[in-house]
């Protein structure tokens, strides 16, 4: 009976261990305005007011001489709700999730991008979803927020 316990034990011990460790990421906190800091991997979140929003468009646009991408999520208040997100280089992607906000009908095609491949929302709630923006290739990103009206920007650099 002990030798089955400590092969479950181990089992469990096991897939844990080769699980993602999500508290061994550095966390960040979104800035006000852009900073130019360029991360690979890891946390971020706004520690932004509880309130009640609408996202209303996603758009992007892409500059050669600056040398970056720039998607940019559009929000119907003034200041962006709460969020969370968290970079991924092993998957090529952004998770992102968007607190008592929901999602206009509108919001179109994201259209062709140097380094975004799609950007896909998943209702959790009826208030609130989530974002998976999937990249082309491993990215670095740069992440602030502007207020009046709300918006949420993703500096990307190939």
């Amino acid at each position: 009976m002990r030798f089955i316990f400590k092969v479950l034990v181990l089992i469990f011990v096991s897939q844990s261990v080769m699980a993602q460790d999500l508290m061994a990421e550095r966390i960040r906190r979104v800035p006000a305005k852009k900073r130019s800091i360029y991360f690979d991997s890891g946390i971020f979140h706004n520690g932004g007011p509880k309130i009640s929003s609408t996202i209303k468009a996603v758009r992007h646009s892409y500059s050669e001489s600056r040398g970056f991408e720039r998607v940019v999520i559009d929000f119907e208040t003034k200041e962006i709700p709460r969020i969370y997100g968290y970079i991924s280089n092993q998957h090529k992607k952004v998770y992102l999730d968007v607190f008592n906000t929901k999602l206009t009908k509108n919001v179109g095609s994201f259209g062709k991008s140097k380094f975004v491949n799609n950007v896909d929302f998943y209702p959790i709630e009826d208030d609130s979803l989530s974002m998976e923006i999937k990249f082309k290739k491993n990215v670095n990103v740069d992440v602030f927020y502007l207020k009046g009206p709300g918006r949420l920007v993703i500096d990307i650099k190939g």
